[in-house]
């Protein structure tokens, strides 16, 4: 979401298409080689400077694996913000994205929010289109409850292999939900109860949007948690931003982080994540969540 320049409809420039690069760098010489975009980043724009990366560095694409979203449609003059999951409005999200991206596939296509509106029958016919063209290798969705996939799922003979969420040791709801049944507290908690262990049955991976918490609980921010984070990092010999993504990954769903940032020194502080398991015990992963929240577990 961080490449591309501004949010506004100035184009991106040569500095921007620096930064890119750097950033892709940073990611590549640690191992990632997931990029995820969705159309609407910086208006288009994240993805059009990815396209320039990929047109020209020979052989990248076929060293990555390329995942974008649809769905959401940012207010204009002539409509207001809005989902739209309308098998055309999929159709031409796809051949816009491809054409920005310079690549004649997308990997894994996300759904990128419910739409109330949306008819699964409609939706499963385009996304059947695009892969029996070659557009599309594979499917998934973000932001979706277990009973929101099951619902599409049923309309849909190709599997969804997705579920992009917002999960990281700052925002909690997703863990929170599982222990908060039977409390009062469960009321006040909006996580979809049963989506993850919804996907985990049915390996349906959590890709963890945020991941990074947005650098409240690493060094950009103190606070009891950053501070917590900071010192096990120390005693474990590596990063903060590691531990974060430890915590995520050491849930027995296996959760793949989408670490977000594009500052190059902050990618690279996520390396000790990359191709190894997490080196948390079950106590200091307890002892991370409970400092989070903040007071004792139900």
């Amino acid at each position: 979401m961080g490449l591309g320049g501004t949010w506004d409809g100035v184009p991106y420039t040569a500095a921007d298409i620096a930064h890119a690069e750097t950033a892709v760098e940073a990611a590549l010489d640690i191992g990632i080689t997931v990029f995820d975009h969705a159309d609407i980043y910086r208006r288009g724009k994240a993805e059009a400077v990815f396209g320039e990366l990929l047109d020209r560095a020979a052989g990248l694409r076929e060293r990555i694996v390329v995942q974008t979203k649809c769905g959401i449609r940012q207010a204009d003059g002539h409509h207001p913000g809005m989902y739209d999951l309308r098998g055309t409005h999929i159709l031409r999200s796809v051949e816009e994205s491809l054409t920005r991206l310079r690549t004649d596939v997308i990997d894994v296509l996300l759904l990128h929010r419910p739409d109330p509106l949306a008819d699964p029958q409609d939706i499963a016919k385009a996304l059947t289109s695009l892969h029996g063209q070659g557009l599309v290798r594979r499917f998934g969705v973000s932001n979706m409850s277990a009973a929101q996939i099951a619902h599409l799922q049923g309309h849909l003979d190709i599997p969804l292999v997705a579920n992009q969420l917002e999960m990281s040791l700052g925002s909690r709801d997703w863990v929170e939900a599982g222990v908060l049944v039977n409390t009062p507290a469960a009321a006040g908690n909006g996580f979809p109860h049963g989506t993850v262990e919804y996907c985990h049955a049915r390996e349906i991976q959590l890709q963890a949007w945020g991941a990074l918490a947005q650098g409240r609980c690493t060094g950009d921010g103190d606070s009891p948690t950053a501070r917590h984070v900071a010192a096990l990092a120390a005693r474990k010999g590596t990063t903060p931003e590691t531990i974060l993504l430890w915590w995520l990954q050491h849930h027995p769903a296996r959760i793949a982080p989408v670490i977000g940032t594009s500052r190059p020194d902050r990618i690279r502080a996520c390396r000790d994540a990359v191709g190894r398991e997490p080196g948390l015990t079950h106590e200091e992963w307890y002892d991370l969540w409970v400092t989070a929240r903040g007071g004792p577990l139900p």
